[in-house]
């Protein structure tokens, strides 16, 4: 409550200071109708004003962004690219300076020469009371156009750099979310979800049962009741193999204290910090957080999904590339294109054995030796875990039997385990070489790729230099 006090307080005292430098500017900068003006009100942010003033400018010029169509913001966000860019015959002749004669000075001169006006004129603008929220929501309009206008990346490029520093882990607050939370936030936890959806407040209050439930969020000084990130966590006693049986589960009704902690749920809530990581900041901090106030925990473990999956899948098998499949596995997942696959697999048994073994192969494959260009696991869910120095521990088939967890991963669902005494082990080998840190039984299900004359490898799919197919994939320590 103090914090958000303070906040409130800040915001109250800028302001009034942006209300009294507004009486020392000149009228035509506030007219009501955004159009040339914002132009005109960025010209003047960078103009080199007073600090009321700028405050002042900064807090109109929002104003106007906020009243402006689609096309007067990509107008402005022309002007930002083109208009507001280092002078490249100052940068060319610092260049020149600093390789005839290196020294600091010479070093100092380009990187002034060389440093953004567009860094600087957010800084400004971040004067406002409010801005800042308001800076992250113009960025994720700023995202939306560059899909279609790549001469703005350079924009995005420099607003990144400062939303970086702005929200640094320093800056972040862990906050638990539970039924006492202010009910903004929790609708806001409703909104966000976006891996399982949560279908209100009945479901809501199920995911922050104390009990055997929890619930953590980073939040800005800046965003006071806006989340960033958050993660919903289930305390079991065994290791699921199904999102069915921790969303719909029943909490025990004994005493037995939990033995495992699973993060079901990791969702991003602003697209205006897209690319700016806090996952890994949360699970570690989350993960230290529940071994120290639940001492019964052993076990830290995801049940995640596999988003991308079921289109290597079929990229795989439309490119006849090098993938552990037989003629019979190549038919056996060929059931796969009837969209009711799952529900008649339970009328033959010998035909979902065939199933099954064709597609976990093709998922082992997957995650312990298909590579992308820049010779990382190709699924980004793994990148993140196994970045963050978790351990694939286990592959569970039908692990999501819900339309999109079938859609886009054929039911697949990964269980990644956070081990306290292995994590800088494994982020330091895959951040080195790229190893994957797998457990025996998901190096069990991998099966040798048939030679098969005529076919070759797609390069963006699959990359797979075989003497390092062992050095990248790491499995239990012998048990002593």
């Amino acid at each position: 409550m103090a914090e958000r006090v303070n906040v409130s307080f800040f915001q109250d005292l800028m302001a009034t200071v942006a209300e009294q430098g507004r009486a020392l500017l000149p009228k035509a900068l506030f007219r009501d109708g955004p159009g040339e003006s914002i132009e005109v009100l960025s010209r003047a942010l960078m103009s080199g004003r007073g600090e009321a003033s700028g405050v002042a400018i900064a807090r109109q010029l929002l104003n106007q962004l906020k009243k402006a169509s689609s096309e007067e913001r990509l107008t402005f966000y022309h002007f930002l690219a083109e208009d507001l860019q280092p002078d490249a015959a100052s940068v060319s002749e610092a260049a020149r300076n600093y390789l005839d004669q290196p020294s600091d000075k010479t070093l100092a001169r380009l990187q002034k020469a060389s440093y953004s006006p567009r860094l600087e004129f957010f800084r400004r603008l971040n004067l406002a009371p409010g801005a800042t929220a308001e800076i992250v929501a113009l960025r994720s309009d700023l995202v939306r156009h560059i899909k279609s206008d790549d001469a703005l990346a350079a924009v995005d490029s420099d607003l990144e750099r400062l939303l970086t520093s702005w929200f640094n882990r320093g800056f972040l607050v862990l906050r638990r979310i539970d039924w006492q939370t202010p009910a903004a936030i929790l609708e806001k936890i409703i909104q966000y979800e976006a891996v399982h959806e949560i279908r209100g407040w009945d479901d809501l209050r199920r995911r922050l049962d104390p009990k055997d439930r929890r619930c953590f969020a980073f939040f800005h000084p800046a965003l006071v009741d806006e989340p960033l990130i958050f993660v919903e966590v289930a305390l079991t006693r065994d290791m699921p193999n199904a999102i069915s049986t921790v969303l719909d589960g029943r909490r025990a009704e004994d005493d037995a204290a939990p033995t495992t902690a699973v993060f079901y749920s990791i969702s991003n809530c602003q697209e205006g910090l897209k690319g700016i990581s806090f996952g890994n900041f949360l699970l570690k901090q989350v993960v230290e957080d529940l071994a120290r106030d639940v001492s019964s925990l052993k076990t830290f473990v995801t049940l995640s999904p596999a988003p991308s999956f079921a289109r290597w899948v079929d990229r795989a098998l439309a490119s006849g590339s090098d993938v552990p499949l037989s003629a019979d596995d190549r038919k056996a997942l060929g059931r796969l294109r009837d969209p009711r696959w799952a529900d008649e697999i339970a009328k033959d048994v010998a035909g979902t054995d065939e199933l099954k073994s064709a597609l976990m192969g093709l998922a082992a494959h997957y995650y312990l030796m298909a590579r992308s260009s820049d010779d990382r696991p190709v699924d980004q869910v793994a990148r993140f875990h196994l970045g963050n120095g978790a351990r694939l521990e286990r592959l569970n088939w039908l692990g999501d039997t819900s339309e999109k967890g079938l859609r886009e991963g054929h039911g697949l669902m990964v269980n990644y385990r956070y081990d306290l005494a292995e994590i800088e082990r494994n982020h330091e080998a895959y951040a080195d070489e790229g190893t994957v840190a797998a457990s025996r039984a998901v190096r069990a299900l991998l099966r040798p790729v048939p030679k098969v004359k005529g076919l070759a490898a797609v390069p963006d799919l699959l990359a797979l230099p075989g003497a390092a197919k062992t050095k990248r994939v790491r499995g239990d320590e012998p048990q002593s």
